[in-house]
């Protein structure tokens, strides 16, 4: 399998789903889009996508350019071509504005480790119909998606009491995730060292907090990889 990975800071890949993606001998192509990298001209070799988070927000096209062609790509090999994709934090929002809906600042913001609420329509979705009803999961956004309710190829599949879009999927191929399963062990302490990530977190939960979160992650450390590898597995399916 071959798989297009777009990356918007270095230190954001897919980490654990990464690594089972690697034990299978997934062919991985990383875009490192803030390093001045180009996505190919044509998608069509590639079975699946995953578009992963990043310090910069949906609407920074003046201060991030690239922003523009992404946009372009990810529309054309979810909605022309109909491929697999997956969308993780910035990807969630990057795919929620392409299919008609508007990114803007979460109030408040959600960092820390969170439930994450399943709809009914869980029960019956490809990726996460394993899934309990409610889980634990590391929140790091400031931005969410919203207004996507008329698009009738959308389906809400959970919720949190302040994100309404925590996971959505349009038609049955591609999906939003706005938080983060994906993570490892190390994950918490390098986000910290990004600048907007400290700050966001620092503004949320005070001076200090980064140790406190890094251990309650890894609290949940093996949930979150057992939820991850669950989401992998069925992902596959679709490829």
């Amino acid at each position: 399998m071959d798989i297009i990975v777009l990356q918007h800071i270095k230190i954001e890949d897919p980490g654990y789903i990464k690594d089972l993606m690697l034990a299978d001998g997934f062919k991985l192509t990383t875009i490192e889009l803030d390093e001045g990298e180009k996505i190919p001209n044509y998608l069509g070799k590639f079975d699946g996508m995953f578009c992963m988070g990043g310090p910069m927000d949906t609407h920074m096209e003046q201060e991030y350019p690239w922003l523009i062609e992404e946009k372009k790509k990810i529309k054309e090999f979810v909605v022309d071509l109909k491929k697999p994709y997956l969308g993780f934090c910035l990807g969630c929002q990057l795919l929620g504005e392409i299919v008609g809906g508007k990114v803007v600042k979460s109030k408040p913001a959600e960092i820390g480790i969170m439930d994450i609420n399943f709809s009914s329509e869980k029960n019956i979705d490809k990726l996460f119909s394993q899934f309990p009803d409610t889980i634990k999961s590391l929140q790091w956004h400031s931005y969410e998606v919203q207004g996507i309710e008329n698009n009738k190829h959308v389906t809400l599949l959970a919720s949190s009491p302040i994100t309404k879009y925590q996971i959505f999927k349009y038609q049955n191929h591609a999906y939003g995730i706005q938080f983060h399963i994906e993570i490892k062990d190390t994950t918490v302490n390098e986000w910290g060292c990004v600048p907007e990530y400290k700050k966001a977190l620092e503004d949320q939960l005070g001076i200090g907090a980064l140790e406190k979160f890094d251990q309650s992650a890894k609290d949940n450390m093996k949930d979150m990889n057992n939820y991850s590898r669950i989401l992998y597995n069925n992902f596959k399916k679709l490829l």
